[in-house]
């Protein structure tokens, strides 16, 4: 059994059994995904165009403005598949894990490949997985409240069951899986989960407000127009079609299904680079984060822990530089109880490395004790910073026990006096400012059958020091240089000795001149206090848990939108009071998992870094796109309204609207989409979390550029009119400029920047292929005579295209002009 299920045994018996999990929301299927694309009030419209075309004798351009319905709702079925399978990813990876004994290895895999016979490791922080009888416990509490209602935890020692959705609170075991999914204890009671990806954004709430007031307006004005036209003309089958003709005009149908796609492949990108978003608001947030607040330990530093040197009063040992001779005697009772006080089966990083350590160096010795027995275990605490674990050798009545922890905790247990305390404090902090982890070793035997309730009343012998060294990652110092450039704050929250702690935030390039704030000093702060220690204070040590969630608090009353790490069950109330929780992915805790709005799946801080980076990239590409949209309905607009108003014959008709949605909703959804970060995205200020998508800036490059347009475009009718002195012409002519110039207007606005160099530099793909889809398409309108009768289109002269040509450069350097002028007033505000 201790060697677990082979990996032959386990398939078989998820095959059998089927996955471990319950029933979930599910995601959008193809059909549903079919009806709320045919739902959509832009693809209503066109149907009821068809059907007046139809009623008026058209059959050809009814047939033809359906056939264009069914491309514009393929693409759109396209999109929106796409993003629904980046979900799907999403809610893959944002599935429980559990640690299993393998083969004789011990392997994390997913919570629904678990089958019943699979050995599970459990720790503190642990959702238990499924319902399983425990094989080996050592202190082990559960919280089963999801099930009974009971908040208080529940003692579980060996040979009880766990229940799958219960909780570790305390303690360590190993438990054999007895009921999966549905079978489960949780399932028979028709427990569900909830999906990823549920919920609308801020972004989403403020889209849908202007979306639905632009539909009113445009509806309203839409239904005016018909009125008008009718009355006018007594034709009131076109004037119905004019009407219709401007609701498309006007109706952004692109907004909701940009903002769908921009952030379900937001949330996808970032899972390929080992960031989970299991909150999509997480992403809208990212772009404004000010404060960076992170663990030391396996985020900043590799966690890779090793026993670096070994202290005694009597000698110490460098296990680096006296690598090449045995460890001296006098130091072998440090490592030996720095075992003992350690878990055999270690969860912990620095517990492995103390029995790694132990396996090497106490090798062929006798100060290795696989024969005692564990009898009992005193946890670390927030009043007691150490650790102690009581033993029962098979020789001997006495039983022994074996504390670690931090050294001034272990002083303490020790009651030594002021100047032996001074003495190894002094050791400490040499060994500190060295960046290495320093633990207390003591010892105790205890002959009485009762154990006294509290580690104090041990009579404890201090034996010596143990210093264990994590470097620093390689990426994060150039990571933080990134961050402070981008006027991103980090903070390390630790709870090491203040020296190491310094000594690591230099290393990592962290701001130290304000000096270490220690828990206890924080403790004494009012809160008045503490927010002006926050100016200059970037480095906090000897931070309990429940400490951070004051930290996070108090960042927040300043102003500043917090990013806060964390991967114990502790720290779940400080990720959920940050702006963005992140768990770590690797070594966090479920219940930090479920509190965070981010998982790093390789708890490395650069992926933080990288996540801030798109969280910029995905809202300034939305104001982006909303800023095209913008640009590209006014003269659509216009020119549906214009005409009728100045008596013109109709210059768009709803092909022609069709024909254009094929650029824009692709543009809108996948070209920017995919547009990279400005180059100076991160060396700006973070944006302020009240920044709107629709501000006064956004609105003003989408007015400018279209209001100019739209001018163009009329002046191109005009003169092609008179030169030409046909109708249909002239609307070729018109139809061709506003086509060429919706390609120009996304070239401008693929980057901010003064000019287009940089879009012309770097290669959007996407847009490449759209252009020459495009061009392509309006060189078949205009040279194939059917489709060119069904646009209502007769072919230019070849001056005329080259007129047009000129026009188009024209409203290329107009929205040059707008960007760069725009450009100019920004810099003068700022």
């Amino acid at each position: 059994m201790s060697d677990g299920l082979t990996d032959q045994e386990a398939r078989q018996r998820l095959l059998r059994d089927g996955p471990n999990e319950l029933p979930v929301s599910r995601p959008r299927g193809l059909w549903r995904l079919l009806v709320d694309v045919v739902t959509e009030p832009m693809f209503m419209l066109l149907v009821a165009c068809g059907a007046i075309y139809m009623v008026l004798g058209d059959r050809h351009e009814a047939l033809m403005l359906l056939g264009f319905v069914f491309v514009v709702m393929g693409i759109t079925f396209f999109q929106q598949r796409r993003t629904e399978r980046s979900l799907e990813a999403l809610r893959d990876l944002s599935s429980p894990r559990a640690q299993v004994v393998r083969g004789g290895q011990v392997l994390r895999i997913a919570g629904r490949d678990l089958v019943c016979g699979d050995i599970v490791l459990l720790a503190e922080g642990d959702r238990i997985p499924a319902d399983m009888e425990l094989v080996e416990s050592s202190n082990l509490t559960v919280d089963e409240s999801l099930l009974t209602g009971e908040s208080v935890p529940v003692d579980k020692p060996e040979r009880r069951s766990v229940f799958s959705g219960t909780l570790v609170t305390q303690g360590t075991a190993r438990g054999l899986v007895i009921a999966t999914g549905a079978r489960s204890a949780l399932g028979r009671i028709g427990q569900s989960l909830a999906a990823l990806g549920g919920e609308s954004t801020p972004v989403q709430l403020e889209t849908q407000r202007i979306v639905k007031r632009v539909a009113a307006v445009g509806l309203t004005l839409a239904a005016c127009l018909a009125v008008t036209y009718g009355v006018s003309t007594g034709d009131w089958l076109h004037g119905l079609l004019a009407g219709l003709t401007l609701a498309m005009a006007i109706l952004p149908e692109e907004l909701p299904v940009v903002l769908t796609i921009f952030l379900g492949l937001g949330a996808w990108r970032l899972a390929r680079e080992n960031v989970l978003a299991r909150s999509i608001p997480a992403i809208e947030l990212l772009g404004a984060t000010t404060v960076l607040c992170v663990d030391k330990t396996g985020t900043l530093t590799a966690n890779r822990m090793a026993v670096s040197q070994l202290w005694s009063q009597a000698c110490s040992y460098d296990c680096d530089r006296d690598s090449a001779i045995p460890l001296q005697e006098a130091l072998h009772g440090v490592l030996e109880y720095a075992v003992l006080a350690s878990h055999r089966r270690a969860f912990d990083p620095m517990e492995t490395a103390i029995g790694d350590a132990g396996q090497r160096l106490l090798a062929d010795t006798e100060h290795l004790h696989a024969d005692w027995t564990l009898v009992d275990d005193y946890p670390l605490s927030r009043e007691m910073l150490a650790m102690s674990r009581v033993w029962q050798s098979p020789d001997r009545r006495e039983r022994m026990i074996a504390a670690k922890g931090a050294p001034e905790a272990i002083i303490d247990l020790c009651h030594l006096d002021a100047s032996h305390s001074a003495a190894i404090a002094q050791q400490v902090t040499a060994m500190a400012r060295s960046g290495l982890r320093v633990l207390g070793v003591a010892q105790a035997g205890f002959a009485a059958d009762a154990l006294p309730g509290n580690q104090h009343d041990f009579d404890f012998e201090f034996l010596g020091l143990v210093a264990l060294q994590d470097p620093v990652r390689a990426d994060v110092p150039q990571a933080i240089a990134e961050c402070h450039a981008a006027g991103i704050r980090v903070v390390m929250i630790t709870g090491d000795h203040p020296s190491t702690a310094l000594s690591i935030a230099r290393q990592a390039g962290l701001e130290s001149t304000g000096g270490v704030m220690t828990g206890a000093e924080l403790d004494a702060l009012d809160d008045g206090a503490l927010s002006a220690r926050l100016t200059d204070t970037s480095v906090f040590c000897r931070v309990q848990p429940e400490q951070k969630l004051r930290l996070v608090q108090a960042f927040r009353a300043r102003g500043d939108v917090v990013a806060m790490t964390g991967d114990g069950v502790n720290d779940a109330p400080a990720l959920k009071a940050a702006h963005i929780g992140v768990a770590m992915g690797a070594r966090g805790t479920d219940v930090a998992r479920e509190a965070a709005a981010l998982v790093l799946l390789n708890d490395d801080f650069s992926s933080l870094v990288v996540a801030v980076r798109y969280g910029r990239r995905v809202f300034a590409n939305l104001r982006k796109a909303i800023v095209f949209v913008i640009a590209v309905h006014l003269p659509i607009v216009g020119l549906s309204v214009l005409p009728v108003l100045l008596g013109w014959p109709m210059l768009l008709m709803p092909v022609h609207i069709l024909f254009l949605q094929l650029v824009i909703d692709p543009a809108c959804s996948v070209v920017f989409e995919a547009e990279p970060l400005e180059a100076k995205a991160m060396t700006e200020r973070p944006r302020k979390p009240s920044t709107r998508l629709f501000d006064a800036a956004v609105l003003a490059r989408g007015f400018w550029q279209g209001i100019g347009l739209l001018g163009i475009l009329l002046v191109v009718y005009v003169l092609s009119r008179s030169v030409s002195g046909s109708e249909n012409v002239a609307r070729a002519m018109v139809f061709t400029v506003l086509v060429l110039s919706n390609l120009g207007l996304i070239q401008v606005n693929r980057s901010w920047a003064p000019t287009s160099l940089r879009g012309l530099r770097v290669v959007n793909q996407a847009f490449v292929w759209i252009s020459l889809f495009t061009l392509g398409l309006l060189a078949a309108v205009l040279s194939i005579p059917v489709i060119s009768q069904l646009f209502a289109f007769e072919v230019p002269s070849p001056e005329l295209l080259l007129g047009g040509f000129a026009a188009t450069l024209l409203g290329l350097a107009w929205f040059e002009a707008v960007k760069w002028a725009l450009a100019r007033q920004s810099l003068g505000r700022a």
